[in-house]
């Protein structure tokens, strides 16, 4: 951290899962934190409990991502500015396969994997260019590696993201500014599956069943804070973190 010092981080997608488990492990690492979120009394809790502090905002939108930036900007004006963007929104709607492809998931996962991510970096930039030693850390997905029958929406929004993370670090690295990504594989937490699931309990939870110890938000946010807490010559392109369990996304061990 020698050239690094200030460790001011935006997360988004705080509200629950991975986001607010990276809030926790920064917070818990001495980070001061701007966690952002739409759901605002999930904000409001995870603010009480780690002393982050908290703004509701939706990504998607141009005068919610304006505001944003005026506050985060004038917050860690007096600590150093705004060293660290971590873009953990997102999320995934459907399983349908293309001769049913439901067009609003399709637009819903692009705005917030996709258009989402780009407006949070757009809008940072020119903060993260001045810092000096600027990260962007996006969590993609395995999905955005391969694609699946039945994921063809969540595939293509994430590939998207891939794809975006790796043009950034080609465009920034003049500027000093280091761009990781994170895709994580089976991660077990109490909102992913479920709300792409469309909120069937039982079958989200029938994803899990008999697989020995897939991912959590905590695993997620330990290499997520390991990643942007080494010294900032190190840059981690991209980190593919599943469970033992999942040895490919076609491949995954079930227990009976």
């Amino acid at each position: 951290m020698a050239d690094n010092t200030s460790r001011n981080a935006l997360i988004t997608g705080a509200s629950s899962g991975i986001g607010a488990a990276t809030v926790r492990r920064l917070r818990s690492d001495g980070w001061n934190v701007i966690a952002v979120a739409r759901r605002e009394d999930r904000l409001a809790q995870l603010a009480a409990e780690t002393g982050a502090t908290p703004f509701p905002a939706d990504i998607t939108k141009d005068d919610d991502v304006a505001r944003l930036r005026d506050y985060v900007t004038e917050a860690f004006r007096e600590a150093g500015g705004l060293d660290t963007l971590v873009n953990i929104a997102g999320g995934a709607r459907g399983v349908d396969r293309m001769a049913t492809a439901d067009a609003d998931d399709w637009d819903w996962m692009f705005q917030v994997n996709v258009v989402g991510t780009m407006k949070l970096i757009k809008a940072f930039l020119p903060e993260l260019r001045r810092h000096g030693h600027g990260t962007v850390l996006n969590l993609t997905s395995t999905a955005g590696l391969s694609a699946y029958e039945g994921g063809a929406g969540y595939n293509a929004a994430k590939f998207g993201q891939h794809a975006i993370t790796n043009a950034l670090r080609l465009e920034e690295a003049e500027n000093n500014v280091r761009v990781i990504e994170v895709a994580p594989g089976l991660v077990h937490t109490e909102e992913f599956t479920l709300n792409r699931l469309g909120g069937d309990q039982a079958a989200a939870d029938k994803v899990y069943q008999g697989v020995e110890n897939p991912l959590t938000g905590d695993d997620v946010a330990e290499v997520v804070a390991y990643a942007v807490t080494l010294p900032h010559h190190i840059n981690l392109d991209q980190i593919v973190i599943r469970p033992v369990a999942q040895a490919a996304d076609h491949k995954l061990i079930r227990r009976a």
